[in-house]
């Protein structure tokens, strides 16, 4: 049987990218997938591709840093499906720069979208899902959350955050039903990563254990097993997806 069957589940920024790859994953195990993101273009395309596989499939409009817009968003998905079961944190930017040259601006964006916005989207899903006394929320984190790295101090900051806040959520929701994990990609084969130097990859590959830069589809396939029955006894965990980069 799908494991994902007549399970509702809700992803930002998954019009692409590793977003799109566990939509992708989580319809191929029959959950019935939203799709929330800012380009309503980029949502359509990414729904056309996953009807291929799975007919239930919809999208939304959703800006995470906006309160009003994740509200409307929600309310919107579970009026048509009438719950969420799954709820990822996926939307993330970069902006990067060492400390003496970032721009205060930059900082903010990438706070804001990136902590700020799993928060926003944590607090108004976890209404929904209190109600239900059940449900599984992943956010997605990264390594340099876990160990920093020259020239992404927002970004460091950010997913640092995000593993802290974790936390703290699967202890205040626990007792609800309701279990919060965080995801920390490595280094993955993604847009974000397509402009980088073929040299610099290759270097960041001779660091990592399995000497190669992860997918997509790893990164969904863990968040395919925290969202399952399976891992029904884990909470409050970061797992890392990076080929032995980080232990």
């Amino acid at each position: 049987m799908k494991r994902l069957k007549n399970k509702v589940a809700v992803i930002t920024g998954a019009a692409k990218g590793i977003g799109f790859a566990i939509a992708e994953r989580f319809a191929e195990e029959g959950a019935t997938v939203i799709i929330a993101d800012l380009d309503h273009e980029m949502i359509d395309i990414a729904t056309r591709k996953i009807k291929e596989k799975n007919p239930q499939v919809g999208g939304v409009i959703m800006n995470v840093t906006d309160s009003s817009s994740i509200e409307a968003a929600l309310n919107n998905v579970v009026e048509i499906y009438e719950r969420i079961d799954i709820f990822i944190n996926n939307a993330g930017i970069t902006r990067d720069g060492f400390l003496l040259k970032m721009k205060e601006e930059d900082w903010d964006t990438v706070i804001n979208t990136n902590l700020k916005g799993t928060y926003l989207c944590t607090k108004k899903i976890s209404k929904i899902m209190l109600n239900q006394k059940y449900g599984s929320i992943i956010n997605i984190s990264s390594v340099i959350g876990l160990m920093g790295n020259a020239g992404q101090a927002n970004y460091a900051a950010s997913k640092g955050g995000v593993i802290a806040f974790t936390k703290s959520i699967a202890k205040e929701l626990g007792m609800r039903g309701i279990r919060c994990n965080a995801v920390a990609p490595g280094f993955i084969v993604t847009d974000m990563t397509a402009g980088l130097d073929e040299k610099i990859k290759e270097e960041y590959a001779k660091s990592i254990p399995l000497k190669r830069m992860g997918l997509p589809i790893d990164v969904a396939n863990l968040c395919l097993f925290l969202a399952s029955e399976e891992s029904n006894y884990i909470t409050g965990q970061t797992i890392t997806v990076d080929g032995g980069l980080v232990m």
